[in-house]
């Protein structure tokens, strides 16, 4: 019954033009926050879901890694047990080292990185070939596959170079093997730290500028060669799930086969900083634009208590035929939520035209190297209910005072 005060009140004609205008007023701004708030939250889950594909490209399901230094043990009773591990797709053994790159006059500071045969079919490099092939050679005939920003620091062009790329590796510290000819070091002779190599140019990648810029793709026994490891040492142990759900049950198995020693870590996890921080710019948004609604809460405050001044007679005669404060208190604040309501209703049809607009007709272009050159964006159902909840929240605190209000009013009864 309370509701049907509320939609009569609402629809009704008000004596005081300005009653009507605040009343569309605190709708319009409430339909703009919610609409601000959805497309901006969208966004923001577009964003995250474009970095983690781009990501998802170069970082495996989950790595297996050194708690300190850079190289661990792996023995052939651990693969065993890694291969035998349901949930996994494969694996593949890594070894990385920084090294300096050297083409004719060019040079760059790269992360040199060895692989095996399987670790093409667990990533998403040889997918994203812009020049040449995937091809990584042999141990002692090694190809590369750069990265499209160390390409262009050499000045080459990969699928046609026909001088070798020089990589010098720089080993500091105590050797792992020191019977290694590649592992000696005199103290007498600084240049027996560095370890050169030629390495043909096989195709460049192109994925995301931190590892286009960065990264230097070559096989894995030509790594254990310059650097002198043991045939069971590696940087890592690289692993694809079968189901990204069970991601997490894998690796606490992976954590039992290894042991403390070794770090497993998940693609988030490996990335852990650069989520947490997207994350917090999206909750830092939305608090700031939930604003807007704090605005149009004002607006409503403003039109409810006018609303209530109007229908102070309407109050005196409903407590006349035996409505008690609560009823009273009970019609007001329904009507600060249809208020609401209409605003958020009318936001939330905004925002997915919005969206939709976007994907379509790619209205607000996306400025950088990107593999799209708009902005993307994802409407999350949660998100829809996080929005409704806060307008909710915010239209009972609006209409918390004047329902007060109406509901003290004294009633009198006059001859």
């Amino acid at each position: 019954m309370n509701f049907l005060f509320t939609w009569r009140y609402f629809k009704a004609k008000k004596s005081t033009n300005a009653i009507n205008i605040i009343s569309w007023v605190s709708v319009s701004a409430i339909t703009v926050g919610t609409a601000s708030l959805i497309v901006v939250l969208s966004v923001f889950n577009g964003l995250e879901q474009l970095v983690q594909s781009l990501y998802s490209a170069f970082y495996t399901d989950i790595k297996v890694s050194a708690v300190r230094g850079k190289f661990i043990s792996v023995s052939e009773k651990n693969l065993e047990q890694v291969k035998q591990l349901k949930g996994i797709s494969g694996y593949s053994l890594t070894i990385e080292d920084k090294a300096l790159l050297q083409f004719n006059s060019n040079q760059q500071i790269v992360v040199l990185k060895g692989v095996d045969s399987n670790y093409q079919h667990i990533s998403g490099i040889s997918r994203n070939i812009s020049r040449g092939k995937f091809a990584v050679g042999t141990a002692d005939h090694p190809d590369a596959v750069l990265g499209a920003g160390v390409e262009s620091g050499l000045n080459l062009e990969s699928d046609r170079a026909i001088v070798p790329v020089t990589a010098y590796l720089f080993r500091n510290g105590p050797a792992i093997n020191p019977e290694s000819p590649a592992r000696q070091i005199s103290p007498e002779d600084p240049a027996s730290a560095v370890r050169s190599a030629e390495i043909a140019a096989a195709g460049a990648f192109r994925i995301q500028q931190d590892f286009d810029n960065k990264y230097v793709i070559t096989n894995m026994p030509f790594m254990q060669r310059v650097l002198g490891l043991d045939s069971n040492q590696y940087s890592a142990v690289e692993i694809a799930c079968l189901n990204p759900a069970t991601t997490n049950d894998v690796k606490d198995n992976l954590q039992r086969i290894f042991g403390p020693g070794y770090k497993v870590q998940t693609r988030y996890e490996q990335n852990q900083t650069l989520f947490n921080v997207m994350r917090m710019e999206k909750w830092v948004i939305y608090a700031m634009l939930s604003l807007i609604l704090a605005v149009a809460a004002f607006n409503m405050v403003g039109a409810l208590t006018m609303l209530v001044l109007e229908k102070k007679k309407d109050i005196q005669v409903l407590k006349a035929m035996g409505a008690n404060n609560r009823y009273i208190q009970r019609i007001f604040l329904s009507e600060g939520l249809l208020l609401g309501l209409l605003g958020g209703i009318g936001g939330v049809l905004l925002a997915l035209l919005a969206c939709w607009l976007q994907v379509q007709f790619k209205l607000v272009p996306l400025q950088g190297n990107f593999l799209i050159d708009y902005y993307p964006v994802k409407i999350i159902p949660g998100d829809l209910l996080l929005v409704g909840g806060t307008i909710l929240v915010v239209a009972l605190l609006a209409s918390w005072l004047p329902a007060r209000k109406a509901a003290r009013q004294v009633f009198e009864l006059k001859s």
